[in-house]
């Protein structure tokens, strides 16, 4: 297998997203993943849609993304991460989100907004993983959290 250090992506589109994730419709929140390093850090993107289900009830006057989807979404990038980062010749394995931490909403996300999730890996314990994740749009920080996952064979 590749050592994780050498498998930089330059970016991966929807299908190689469906590959590293077992989300589909209406739960896949990551359309892009512009930058991959390694194991170390990933950038997902989330182009935010009126067309998108919650929308109907959150809030039908005023629109706004839902807090738990943007954490959601941050795990998902990290997610992908931990997938890639262990090389496609591995044997199957799927994510599952364990903990939230240090979670904070700084501003609204609406339809229209292109959300950038960054997340980066604060440590590795065999098969648990902690990451440092941000979502921003524009450039500005919109929600921000510690998130971990721990890889089980599928």
């Amino acid at each position: 297998m590749e050592d994780a250090e050498n498998k930089t992506l330059a970016s991966a589109d929807i299908m190689r997203i469906m590959k590293l994730l077992p989300h589909r419709y209406p739960f896949l929140l990551i359309d892009k993943i512009i930058e991959m390093d390694g194991d170390n850090s990933c950038i997902g993107i989330k182009n935010v849609t009126i067309n998108e289900p919650h929308f109907t009830g959150h809030f039908p006057e005023r629109p706004v993304f839902p807090g738990v989807l943007l954490i959601e979404a941050m795990a998902q990038t990290a997610g992908a991460l931990c997938v890639h980062a262990r090389g496609d010749d591995a044997p199957p394995q799927l994510v599952y989100f364990m903990t939230i931490d240090k979670a904070k909403f700084r501003r609204p996300v609406e339809p229209g907004d292109q959300v950038h999730f960054h997340v980066k890996k604060i440590k590795q314990r065999s098969n648990i993983w902690k990451f440092d994740a941000v979502a921003k749009v524009d450039g500005n920080k919109v929600a921000e959290a510690e998130v971990s996952a721990m890889l089980v064979d599928a």
